[in-house]
């Protein structure tokens, strides 16, 4: 008997096209033979599609509860910070990917990283500010330029500005507020940027793939333009030497564990590189690396073709398909166990 399986995308956010692009991708890998599909589409005013068709709300939530296991392919607010997984645990159906705590935590910036600073990672120094507050002269000192101006609850760098003279700051805060009344101004920090994917297996296993380094044409940082329009190049694995990988690796699953996560997670950093101490007498010498700095988590990568996520477990022989897999077995796997009371979650059941 074939697993019925809903693909709820779209949304209310700003992510409503790259939702709807995660969730073509999931629809042409998934395996029609193992599995029995419902597309499930929020629309961008909130009304509900189900396999194309208009429905009451009420009616599409009837569809998601007689699903064996729904995969929320949402990004941003409105799905991918908690409140669909809410949704989803009050009709008692599995679902892919990150729990209520994990997605609401992991979705805003400030909150994630004060659980991840209080676990002990080194997380970018910023400043959170809220409505109508500005950024205090001592801050402005202490961070220096060039700062990343960025809604505090928003993904796909939507909103997000490099300010290169405190001129430009005011009109960087008023961008970042059209998303998000509570906008993080971020010191900006040198290294090479690198992403992290984390995936955990039904058995519980956690794997973190090979590092996958972002270079970046155009705006000079990875915004929503180098995202989706061609102007990031990505290298997997990048060329790191072993124990900077492991290094890098250890501290993704960190986070993992400090955000309660589970299923996936992809994890930025940047990797601040030091001077060799016998780089004046050892031109063959290679570059070391400080403590990675832990920039930002998606709880909900995006799984596009061009998708940093899917790219680095294709690298690590995992193909889009295997990984559908992994995800959903996870899923209903982990239902099971806390039907059964077992499980680190089994208290929540």
């Amino acid at each position: 008997m074939k697993t019925r399986l809903a693909v709820l995308f779209g949304g209310r956010s700003g992510e409503h096209e790259v939702s709807c692009q995660s969730a073509a991708s999931i629809l042409a890998a998934v395996d029609r033979e193992r599995y029995d599909v419902t597309e499930v589409l929020i629309g961008r005013g909130g009304g509900w599609h189900v396999d194309g068709a208009p429905l009451p709300m009420a009616e599409a939530l009837r569809v998601l509860a007689g699903q064996d296991v729904v995969f929320p392919a949402l990004h941003g607010p409105y799905g991918e910070d908690g409140t669909v997984a809410s949704l989803l645990e009050w009709l008692n159906v599995p679902y892919v990917g990150n729990g209520v705590l994990a997605g609401a935590a992991g979705m805003d910036k400030e909150v994630t990283k004060k659980l991840l600073a209080a676990d002990g990672l080194r997380v970018t120094p910023g400043v959170t500010l809220r409505a109508d507050e500005e950024l205090h002269p001592d801050d402005r000192r202490r961070l220096g330029l060039p700062v990343f101006v960025k809604p505090a609850r928003a993904g796909s760098s939507l909103g997000v500005t490099r300010v290169d003279d405190w001129a430009a700051l005011p009109d960087a805060l008023r961008l970042a507020r059209t998303f998000d009344t509570k906008v993080l101004v971020e010191q900006a920090v040198g290294g090479r940027e690198i992403d992290v994917a984390v995936l955990q297996y039904p058995d519980g296993r956690l794997a973190a793939g090979p590092p996958l380094e972002i270079s970046v044409t155009g705006a000079g940082f990875f915004d929503y333009d180098a995202k989706y329009d061609g102007g990031a190049v990505f290298q997997i694995p990048a060329p790191l030497d072993p124990a900077t990988t492991a290094l890098l690796q250890d501290r993704a699953a960190r986070a993992f564990h400090a955000l309660g996560c589970r299923g996936l997670l992809r994890v930025d950093f940047f990797l601040p590189e030091l001077p060799h101490p016998g780089a004046g007498s050892r031109p063959d010498a290679g570059p070391t690396y400080g403590e990675p700095v832990l920039n930002e988590v998606n709880t909900f990568p995006g799984f596009t073709a061009a998708s940093q996520y899917p790219r680095i477990w294709q690298q690590a022989g995992v193909d889009f398909s295997a990984l559908i897999d992994i995800l959903i077995c996870g899923a209903l796997t982990g239902r099971a166990l806390l039907r059964v009371g077992h499980g680190p979650d089994a208290d929540q059941g």
